[in-house]
């Protein structure tokens, strides 16, 4: 039974096969261990809920597990083709001019070489500007800094497509 405070897409999201959750869950987060935190704690009550186990799962993540999530993200700039969500996510690089996209693939190949992944940002909302200040700026850290400055913003990621999920009617 739903009740009426159950947005339809957190009450469908529920009501999914484990397969099909499973395969919502990986289109959020590339990590098996994430995923397979939040299948088990299925059904949520609320958006809230579902949010709080994503920050929980998100806290527990390995080194390695965070690896995988990165997998799951191109670079800055280069949304892949046929792929809305990260067209969407980073349309603040659609209109850049070729010098700032050019600048970014710099940037980006530089980042991967120090930290052996994509630099990864929350690019909702961010123009490119503050995408390549934003990468300038972490590109100086150290790899233990950086990796938890990834962990805050694949939460944030993660929350974002969460949303989007559940508030599908």
């Amino acid at each position: 039974m739903t009740s009426t405070s159950t947005p339809p897409g957190l009450a469908r999201f529920n009501a999914l096969e484990e397969s099909a959750a499973h395969a919502a869950l990986h289109e959020v987060c590339a990590s098996t261990a994430w995923v397979r935190r939040l299948l088990a704690h299925r059904p949520y009550a609320g958006p809230e809920e579902l949010y709080a186990a994503s920050d929980a799962a998100m806290a527990e993540l390995t080194t390695a597990d965070l690896e995988e999530a990165m997998a799951g993200h191109p670079p800055i700039g280069r949304p892949r083709p046929g792929d809305p969500t990260s067209s969407r996510e980073q349309a603040g690089m659609a209109g850049a001019p070729e010098e700032l996209k050019a600048e970014m693939l710099e940037l980006n190949l530089a980042y991967q070489e120090k930290f052996g992944h994509v630099f990864l940002i929350c690019a909702t909302g961010r123009t490119g500007e503050q995408m390549r200040d934003a990468l300038k700026e972490r590109i100086g850290n150290a790899p233990e800094q950086e990796r938890e400055i990834v962990r805050t913003e694949l939460g944030k990621i993660n929350r974002i497509r969460l949303a989007r999920l559940v508030e599908q009617d």
